[in-house]
């Protein structure tokens, strides 16, 4: 088990990393070459930029029970295809439950952005996002000394 992280725009890789290191797992972070991610000890992946490239990069080290930190939905549903798990930055699990929803809700928004409807923007990241996303991400990582 590993934690691969969406890093692009990601507030959450050092928490991600942190929690990692605590359950005694890897993490990789992926981003493109837009950023720049140096973390000690953490493999960083970067790739050209383009439209999905660092999901598509990101797939293929997915491996059953892998967790990725991702806020693309279409991303989280292709962890879920490889039987990996998926949390979003605000500690949304992904799941099969719920992604098919979200997925029809982000085209619906698509569609509406297309025709020129403005849309409301993700609220402002406060500290309650930061403690919500460990709590939900201690719950998918294996339990050596995380919950202490």
């Amino acid at each position: 088990m590993k934690i691969l992280i969406d890093a692009d725009g990601c507030p959450v890789v050092d928490l991600s990393i942190r929690l990692a290191k605590k359950a005694g797992i890897g993490a990789m972070i992926f981003c493109d070459s837009s950023h720049v991610f140096e973390r000690e000890g953490v493999p960083t992946i970067t790739v050209m930029k383009g439209w999905d490239a660092v999901d598509f990069e990101l797939i293929k080290y997915i491996e059953t029970g892998d967790i990725v930190v991702t806020q693309d939905y279409g991303l989280a549903a292709m962890a879920l295809a490889k039987e990996g798990r998926a949390i979003s930055q605000n500690g949304l699990v992904f799941t099969p439950a719920n992604i098919d929803q979200l997925l029809a809700s982000r085209h619906m928004a698509q569609k509406a952005r297309k025709a020129k409807v403005r849309l409301k923007g993700p609220a402002k990241r406060i500290l309650e996002d930061d403690v919500a996303f460990e709590m939900a991400l201690k719950r998918l990582l294996p339990p050596h000394n995380i919950h202490q």
